[in-house]
């Protein structure tokens, strides 16, 4: 018997494919899968293509900082919803607009605008953004906690936005909040004028740490150099932090403070010593003013 050695044959040799042919390989049958698919979808629609998924709109947000007056509310809400200037003020003062206001506010949303983060889309409208501020403030304010230091400052609700406006305006830092509601409260309890030179850039309608005494001579219900107790409506919209400043305000007798330069504000119940704070302050503005 003859044994014969197999031998593999050359011409049979088997061609082993590389690892991008084998990607290429793969690639080519997907695609040809994807096609054959698009032509079924294509008969069964008619001959039309499936509607396209509309892409989600970007979510957008307007930021309302604490203390901004409602004029540059109204500026903002104008700028993100690409409206003319002054379409936000003449909706807010629409009576179709309808805010849901206090009665107290007398249709006046300054104080109510609330600040904080409100979302934007294209579906958003500025009564309905403006409604949203003022739902807003009324369920903050709306807190129990706040009507009962109403009752024990001897206010109403309203009157404590106004004291909280004040406090947001006037307070050089969040720690100085509390001070500052407790120099609101002694002014008042002494019948003294409060000589807020806050309420006078109001009257003015500016914003600046330079009073003049022609200044404190505006013939406004806001100036509260020449008028006691409180102004007739807050001055700007309250955040959180200032109204829990002026329901559960620092202990204390000041009567007068004043802010010499940032994080160093003086609070004192000595007029004497007040004068001096302010001595150091007109000193410090003509340092900076040499500088």
């Amino acid at each position: 018997m003859t044994y014969r050695t197999w031998q593999p044959d050359p011409r049979r040799r088997r061609t082993r494919l590389t690892r991008r042919g084998k990607l290429a390989l793969l690639l080519g049958g997907l695609l040809a899968t994807a096609t054959a698919i698009t032509v079924l979808l294509l008969l069964f629609t008619g001959g039309d293509a499936p509607a396209p998924r509309p892409v989600p709109e970007k979510q957008r947000t307007l930021l309302i900082p604490e203390g901004w007056r409602d004029g540059e509310v109204y500026a903002a809400v104008d700028r993100s919803l690409k409206l003319p200037q002054g379409a936000a003020r003449k909706t807010a003062q629409a009576p179709a607009t309808k805010l849901a206001l206090p009665a107290a506010a007398e249709g006046n949303p300054e104080g109510y605008l609330f600040p904080a983060t409100y979302p934007v889309d294209k579906a958003t409208t500025v009564d309905g953004l403006l409604r949203y501020m003022v739902a807003t403030a009324a369920k903050r304010f709306g807190d129990p906690r706040i009507a009962d230091g109403a009752r024990r400052h001897g206010l109403s609700v309203h009157q404590m936005v106004i004291v909280a406006s004040i406090v947001q305006a006037e307070a050089d830092t969040p720690e100085d909040m509390g001070k500052v509601a407790r120099v609101v409260y002694n002014r008042l309890a002494q019948g003294m004028p409060l000589q807020m030179d806050s309420t006078i850039n109001y009257a003015l309608g500016r914003d600046t740490v330079d009073t003049s005494h022609q200044d404190t001579r505006v013939d406004s219900p806001y100036n509260t150099y020449e008028r006691r107790g409180l102004p007739p409506s807050p001055i700007g919209n309250p955040g959180d932090q200032a109204m829990g400043a002026a329901v559960a305000p620092a202990d204390g007798d000041w009567l007068y403070f004043v802010t010499v330069r940032h994080g160093d504000t003086r609070f004192t119940g000595s007029y004497a010593e007040h004068q001096a704070n302010v001595a150091d302050f007109n000193e410090q503005r003509r340092a900076a003013g040499r500088s």
